[in-house]
């Protein structure tokens, strides 16, 4: 089975020449008319008459164009196509009752296409494009399984879904007003319970468009979990938040367990993924282009074969590498001999209601240092005060000789991306060396012809990564760069991040509440301590082992390891291995 993907987000018809339907070879043969063109002057590939050689794709100035081979068998499976070569679903996950069912893949791989059609937003149309089959057909199509019942109880009003959105960022350009007014007209008699649990009683006289990203994030998730429903379909919930509250949502999550209710979670935080979810579906393909489900498993195995990119039960290999963890930390931090230390004073930065005490410290050439700690605690003002952005209260002004900063939450501008990052790289933009060191691991290949106004999160965030990190800077300061990525995506980034720590051997200070990307890309860490938007300490750099003791410690929370691929697993509370693991004081690695 053959399919042809035409971008239309690339395709320029009025630049092109039609490289197209010129190179292929049956038209040029005039055997067939493979290549059309609509009434809008983009092409039209008939897959059928396709044989698949790829000249079309290499031969297209905007690469616009994929062909793809897949197994024959897939074709009986095809959920939901967008429209003639366009992207395309196969399978679909199910919720069951009395679980919570989680999602696991690549962005742009069809997740959110498959909620969309479980909440009833998307009418799946098999395939069909000259029609859309109604709800009831689709469910005969499903005989026999739990979704036939799931898709007939949708058509009839019977399913009550409460959905809770991916990109948080755009809830103030559709919700007005202040978060307690929202959550009593949503939550109801439950009101005082969400507000407790998701720690929202100092927002209640805010306006949701003051919010920052974890308070969205706490609000809509409060609103979504305390809606009369019974189902529940949670896209990314722990973006922006940190570890304690990660738990506490998982937890809230987990307690809507019973009473019929069917809750569906996608995220790509493996650890909140797993101590959320009952059952695992794995997506995988190719990103705009085609997505296949596979499942469901059980956590632990759905998990490792996404890490290990190999299905055995399909006999389908996705990626050729597998991602793989630390059981243990470097014996060793590894410095750049000869490098002059970068040095901070002790200072204290005040704020109306909140102050930092930041301990002196220091950091070498090549060195990443991983900043821990929960949100409102100081890690930004730390960043700020770095970066000559804010002043300490004693005068200091840190004056470095060239500073890159990403910002936490990156703001679009009406300027094309190929433009952005020319300007950060300046001539390092033409040079095969830049290529192979940020376009090409951050894929970013596909967006260099969109407006930043026009990106999704995952995307804007790639690219302000990039911009950061393409320019020619003595310190890197990184601001919760792993928020919208997905795991692939994370797992790249903090291979570019330690690469361009030691061969430009510059200072890199990551914030992230992501574990994996901290100990992927770290080298130390500094841990912030203190009462959240009270008072924050900023402590010096440590080494990984006794960096994640400390802040675990403080969050009560133990990971074990997997015995196949040694992620993390966060330990139930109280168990007997959570009571043996703060006994002997080993919080995140292995005992040594």
């Amino acid at each position: 089975m053959r399919i042809a993907i035409v971008d239309r987000d690339r395709c320029d018809p009025k630049k092109c020449g039609r490289e197209c339907h010129y190179f292929c070879p049956l038209v040029r043969s005039g055997r067939a008319e493979v290549v059309k063109f609509d009434e809008e002057g983009y092409p039209v590939i008939v897959e059928s008459l396709c044989v698949g050689c790829g000249i079309c794709a290499s031969k297209c100035p905007f690469k616009a164009i994929t062909i793809v081979n897949l197994p024959h068998e897939l074709e009986k499976d095809l959920i939901h196509q967008y429209g003639v070569n366009a992207f395309r679903l196969y399978r679909l996950p199910y919720i069951e009752s009395g679980a919570v069912m989680g999602l696991i893949g690549k962005n742009g791989i069809g997740k959110t296409t498959a909620i969309k059609i479980l909440s009833g937003q998307l009418k799946p149309n098999l395939g069909k494009l000259d029609g859309e089959p109604r709800l009831e057909e689709v469910a005969r199509y499903f005989r026999g399984s739990l979704l036939q019942e799931y898709l007939i109880q949708l058509s009839k009003n019977e399913i009550k879904v409460s959905y809770k959105p991916q990109y948080i960022d755009k809830i103030p350009r559709v919700v007005r007003g202040k978060v307690g007014e929202i959550l009593r007209r949503v939550a109801g008699e439950n009101f005082d319970k969400v507000v407790e649990l998701f720690e929202l009683k100092h927002l209640l006289d805010r306006d949701v468009s003051a919010l920052s990203g974890g308070e969205l994030q706490r609000l809509a998730l409060a609103a979504c979990l305390s809606r009369d429903a019974n189902t529940f379909l949670i896209d990314e919930p722990s973006s922006f938040l940190d570890i304690r509250q990660r738990f506490r949502m998982a937890s809230a999550v987990r307690s809507m367990i019973g009473d019929g209710r069917r809750i569906l979670v996608c995220d790509h935080d493996l650890a909140v993924l797993d101590y959320l979810s009952d059952k695992i579906f794995v997506f995988y393909g190719r990103p705009g282009v085609f997505g296949v489900v596979s499942g469901p498993f059980s956590v632990r195995e759905g998990i490792n074969i996404f890490l290990n990119g190999y299905i055995p039960s399909e006999n389908v290999r996705f990626r050729s590498e597998r991602i793989t963890f630390h059981a243990r930390p470097p014996s060793r931090v590894e410095e750049v001999e000869g490098g002059t230390p970068l040095y901070w004073p002790e200072m204290r930065k005040s704020y109306e209601g909140f102050s930092l005490e930041v301990r002196e410290g220091e950091v070498y050439p090549g060195e990443v240092v991983g900043i821990l700690g929960p949100n409102g605690i100081g890690k930004t003002t730390f960043i700020k005060l770095l970066a000559g952005i804010e002043r300490s209260d004693e005068g200091y002004e840190l004056k470095f000789q060239s500073i890159s900063y990403k910002p936490q939450y990156p703001e679009p501008r009406d300027a094309v991306v190929e433009e952005v990052l020319r300007e950060a790289a300046g001539k390092r933009f033409e040079s095969e060396i830049y290529r192979g060191e940020i376009i090409e691991p951050l894929s970013l290949d596909g967006l260099m012809d969109k407006n930043l106004m026009e990106l999704s999160g995952g995307e804007l965030q790639k690219v302000s990564i990039a911009e950061a990190l393409s320019r020619d800077a003595e310190i890197y300061l990184l601001d919760e760069p792993s928020a919208y990525l997905d795991v692939e995506e994370r797992y790249l980034i903090t291979k570019v991040i330690k690469r361009i720590a030691r061969d430009r051997r510059a200072y890199i200070f990551l914030v992230d509440h992501d574990l994996m990307v901290l100990d992927f890309a770290s080298t130390r860490l500094m841990v912030f301590s203190g009462e959240p938007g009270r008072s924050g300490v900023a402590n010096p750099p440590t080494d990984l082992r006794s960096g994640f003791n400390q802040f675990l410690r403080e969050m009560g929370i133990t990971f074990r390891r997997d015995a196949e691929t040694k992620r993390p697993r966060a330990n139930k509370p109280g168990s007997k291995l959570d009571r043996l693991q703060k006994q002997v004081g080993e919080y995140y690695y292995l005992g040594s």
